[in-house]
């Protein structure tokens, strides 16, 4: 029988969307789906500023590939810690599918045409820095959750608008929610937005490439 690669993934329904993404590169290989909460799916607290470059949307994931409970991990590539841990290794990063940021309003406005005052969320300390520099008459609120939640605050009004990245709503299909998409010139971005990361075992590396080519078959699995 074919072999079946665990794939570690954070519990969320755009994780699952990266997911089948990269199943879809390696059509002749089989696949389990894993979901695996992170620090960063549970403390919904912390302000990202506080972590960035760190391992707050991975560790837990990436600990279950050393582990061996896992065969591959699927991150955003741009939530990668700088350090890559010891006895990992990057295999693939995706070509972007969107660098740029984009927003959502519950008015269909865009940004310039909001009214002064108007609540505008985001979960980056980049994109809320940003937004006060173009709109100073805006009030950036720090919001965390999945894309759905964010977009349900925008719904509540509990929020007048809401700054995500264009990829996101891309592969969640939602791009019907989307008022205005930001040249990067307004809004520039992190360097890996819209990528995707493939990191497996340093010295199964050979092993994992063999069975992603779809050529392995092990009795059992």
């Amino acid at each position: 029988m074919r072999k079946i690669l665990r794939m570690g993934i954070r519990p969320s329904r755009l994780a699952l969307k990266q997911a089948e993404e990269i199943k879809s590169s390696f059509p002749s290989a089989s696949f389990k789906i894993i979901a695996i909460k992170t620090a960063g799916d549970k403390d919904r607290i912390t302000p990202l500023s506080d972590v960035e470059g760190s391992d707050f949307f991975t560790k837990e994931i990436d600990d279950a590939l050393l582990s061996g409970e896992i065969d591959l991990a699927v991150h955003s590539s741009k939530d990668l810690p700088d350090i890559i841990p010891p006895g990992l290794r990057v295999i693939l990063e995706t070509e972007s599918i969107s660098l740029f940021d984009a927003l959502v309003s519950r008015d269909g406005l865009k940004l310039m045409d909001l009214p002064g005052g108007s609540r505008v969320g985001s979960s980056s300390l980049r994109r809320k820095s940003q937004l006060s520099r173009i709109r100073d008459d805006l009030e950036a609120v720090d919001i965390r959750g999945t894309i759905e939640e964010r977009l349900a605050l925008v719904d509540s009004k509990r929020i007048d608008a809401l700054i995500v990245a264009h990829a996101a709503l891309i592969r969640l299909g939602l791009e019907e929610r989307i008022t205005e998409v930001f040249p990067l010139k307004i809004f520039q971005t992190h360097s890996k937005q819209g990528r995707l990361s493939l990191l497996v075992m340093e010295d199964r590396c050979e092993r994992v490439k063999f069975i992603l080519s779809g050529q392995a078959r092990v009795t059992g699995n």
